[in-house]
């Protein structure tokens, strides 16, 4: 079974992170989001979760790539995916996300990661993001909440679940 919303920020008050999490209509867009967002000062995300492209025979299986990107950050998948050494790659259907993540389209989240055996996943943060805010905002595996964390603390709890993340400077379009 996936982890819960609950179970999730259970975790984290376990590792002693500081949070904040707020209730809201369910949001499936980073349009959506704004439109609610109020006063929750901080970093926002879009998330895309991908997977390999076609393996070439005899090529090692690759771990899908959930990339954690700046709400208003501009990128082709294509530059993305070479910044992070990731070979080709598509947009992952919505059973790869239930799968790996646990969630649903809309929901994808960085707490997703929770329900990801380690290597099966890469998650990329957008380096951006996490300099440039002392929060950061995700879902916590539910749309209709929103949870801060600090940066530093997204990281730790990553690590906790053997995860590694990696933070990138992502490509500008056309970069």
């Amino acid at each position: 079974m996936p982890e819960t919303p609950e179970g999730l920020l259970a975790r984290l008050e376990a590792l002693g992170l500081e949070t904040r999490t707020v209730t809201h209509p369910p949001v499936f867009t980073v349009a959506e989001s704004r439109e609610l967002r109020g006063t929750l000062e901080g970093g926002h995300s879009k998330n895309l979760f991908l997977r390999p492209a076609r393996k070439a025979p005899g090529e090692d299986a690759r771990p899908h790539l959930l990339a954690v990107l700046q709400e208003d950050r501009q990128v082709s998948v294509n530059a993305l995916a070479r910044a992070a050494g990731a070979g080709r790659v598509e947009m992952a259907p919505a059973e790869d996300l239930m799968a790996l993540l646990g969630v649903i389209p809309g929901s994808v989240t960085p707490f997703g990661m929770v329900n990801a055996p380690p290597g099966a996943v890469r998650v990329v943060l957008d380096a951006g993001l996490m300099r440039d805010h002392s929060w950061v905002h995700f879902h916590p595996l539910a749309n209709n909440m929103t949870t801060a964390i600090r940066p530093a603390g997204l990281l730790r709890f990553l690590e906790s679940l053997g995860h590694r993340p990696e933070v990138l400077e992502i490509p500008a379009p056309g970069g």
